[in-house]
């Protein structure tokens, strides 16, 4: 995996049919405000991208990741000229790591929605929701 030239990563954790989401703050001074997301952001100190995914995940979450439970990675280019790539994992959680959740101070709201759901969610940040899609047809 190249690390040495990325922005940032996010992760799609999934358990079973669910994946969990959260909703962004709706202020404007953030990208995509209001909107529902994955866990992860960008990326600090020459992290790694499952090192960036696994701080952003405690950050968030109060959640551990371990290497084992990420199934899925792949890179993609930045969204816009000029901006680094990122990359975008998929990972599977356990129920007994859903109910040890201790949402942190960004964002709204957090919550285990139906993968379909999100994936055709008007307030799904879409890159993420078509990334998402991408992999499901992948897996299949």
């Amino acid at each position: 995996m190249d690390n040495a030239s990325f922005g940032g990563a996010k992760i799609a954790l999934l358990c079973d049919d669910l994946l969990l989401v959260y909703q962004r703050d709706d202020r404007p001074d953030i990208p995509w405000p209001g909107l529902w997301d994955l866990p992860g952001g960008g990326r600090e100190n020459g992290e790694t991208p499952l090192q960036c995914v696994q701080r952003e995940t405690r950050e968030e979450f109060g959640l551990s990741i371990g290497a084992q439970q990420v199934g899925w990675q792949r890179r993609y280019d930045g969204l816009f000229p000029g901006y680094p790539p990122t990359w975008f994992m998929v990972g599977e959680i356990t129920p007994g790591q859903i109910a040890a959740i201790r949402f942190g101070d960004e964002g709204q709201d957090w919550r285990m929605m139906p993968i379909t759901a999100f994936i055709h969610h008007p307030q799904g940040i879409e890159h993420l929701r078509r990334r998402l899609a991408e992999y499901l047809i992948q897996r299949d």
